[in-house]
């Protein structure tokens, strides 16, 4: 069983939306999710889990040894696994790291609050650093239900159909293709007629412009790396 342990200030905001849906159905069957608080591990009666930043300025920092205690007390019953902090800071989350993630045992995810966690305990502790996008979230428990729920919809038996995932955006390198369903007819807008024949061959070719077509429009950093990777890639001699 999948199993992933979230590190946090907040452990009653999980499962939130993981209890529902797929991740909801899965929810104990194929993997399991255990919220710990980062409290417990504080060293004074107040539970006091930051301090002030070295060096001055606004706000506060979590402590390295109240995170360090609650990442060793997690790896006892958990063991070796991937270590997640969820900041801005981070290397941006992709869907091939999702994968990895997906294909081991599980992960464990330090969720930061206030201006961060010390450094001291990222390097003590070989956390790997992860950003969910370029944006700022009061902390990282958000980030943490983003990163599972794309991970968990990965594990085997989730899906009803597994080739589900096989054309979705990101898994080529492209953005997924359009999607229409009933009615034929919206308000004046048809489905594309190759659509519509049968012709599976059509159908194929369509979605694949459509997807080369919206990925070079919407996102050029996807289509460059794409461009990179596939188009001006030499050709293997043997």
């Amino acid at each position: 069983m999948w199993r992933a342990t979230v590190l946090t200030l907040y452990p009653e905001m999980f499962p939130g939306p993981l209890g529902h849906a797929l991740a909801g159905r899965a929810l104990g069957r194929l993997w399991r999710l255990e919220a710990r608080d980062i409290r417990a591990h504080a060293l004074d009666r107040h539970g006091s889990v930051d301090d002030t930043p070295a060096g001055g300025g606004p706000g506060m920092v979590m402590r390295a040894d109240v995170v360090a205690a609650a990442i060793d007390a997690a790896e006892q019953e958990t063991g070796p696994q991937p270590k997640i902090l969820l900041t801005p800071r981070g290397r941006p989350l992709d869907q091939a790291r999702v994968r990895e993630l997906a294909g081991g045992a599980g992960v464990t995810l330090v969720c930061g609050r206030f201006e961060g966690v010390d450094q001291r305990v990222i390097d003590a502790r070989g956390l790997e650093e992860v950003a969910v996008g370029d944006v700022v979230l009061s902390g990282g428990e958000v980030a943490a239900l983003l990163l599972l729920d794309a991970c968990v919809r990965l594990l085997p038996g989730v899906m009803g159909h597994a080739e589900s995932g096989d054309e979705e955006s990101f898994e080529a390198g492209l953005l997924e293709h359009p999607q229409y369903t009933r009615p034929r007819e919206f308000e004046g807008r048809s489905i594309p007629q190759d659509l519509l024949g049968g012709d599976h061959a059509a159908v194929r070719r369509w979605r694949r412009a459509a997807a080369l077509r919206d990925t070079r429009l919407r996102r050029p950093d996807l289509w460059a790396k794409y461009v990179a990777e596939t188009v001006d890639k030499p050709a293997q001699t043997e």
